[in-house]
């Protein structure tokens, strides 16, 4: 059976941090930006971890 292709998309969205958590941005700050409060649109610049139930599906993506 030939290997499993990284996903392109899921790499560029996903970074692995060497704890082996996965870092993820925030989602909402592309539009509809003008009804949301300045500190929201401040602190969706943060990153944000994937959560545990999510974690395995992605790292397959990713490492392929």
């Amino acid at each position: 059976m030939p290997k499993m292709k990284t996903k392109s998309g899921a790499k560029k969205r996903f970074r692995l941090t060497a704890s082996g958590k996965i870092k993820r941005g925030q989602q909402g700050k592309n539009h509809k930006t003008a009804k949301k409060r300045r500190k929201v649109i401040r602190n969706l610049r943060q990153t944000a971890y994937v959560s545990d139930t999510q974690s395995k599906t992605i790292t397959t993506l990713i490492k392929g």
